[in-house]
């Protein structure tokens, strides 16, 4: 059964893919908060703006940014939509161990009872 809002393999591999890397994962940050200029977000990192402009597209192919042209600026805004997404998809990791460790602990128990009651 697949889920409307289920990511593909693809697009899980491109979201972890971009957020593997830590100046990617700071413009993302920024962005949630607010619209910022690649020129604006350039001026805070030790590398060229080709090289931020290059991150911002490795996030743009992930759809974790957009990126929209106004007048001479290239504004790049978060796509929390996806963030949320991809936040479902380990959520959904989270609740598989939980219940995994849960079956163990319920398991273990009944392991416990009979020496108890020695």
């Amino acid at each position: 059964m697949v889920v409307r809002d289920e990511l593909s393999d693809a697009e899980v591999d491109r979201i972890f893919a971009a957020l593997a890397d830590a100046t990617r994962r700071d413009i993302v940050r920024r962005t949630l908060l607010g619209d910022e200029s690649v020129s604006h977000l350039a001026q805070d990192y030790a590398m060229s703006f080709q090289a931020v402009q290059k991150h911002v597209a490795v996030l743009e192919r992930a759809g974790l940014v957009t990126k929209e042209t106004r007048g001479r600026e290239r504004l790049v805004r978060a796509v929390p939509e996806v963030i949320q997404r991809a936040q479902a998809l380990l959520d959904g990791y989270e609740q598989l161990w939980r219940s995994r460790i849960a079956r163990l602990d319920a398991m273990f128990a009944e392991d416990d009872e009979p020496r108890r009651q020695h």
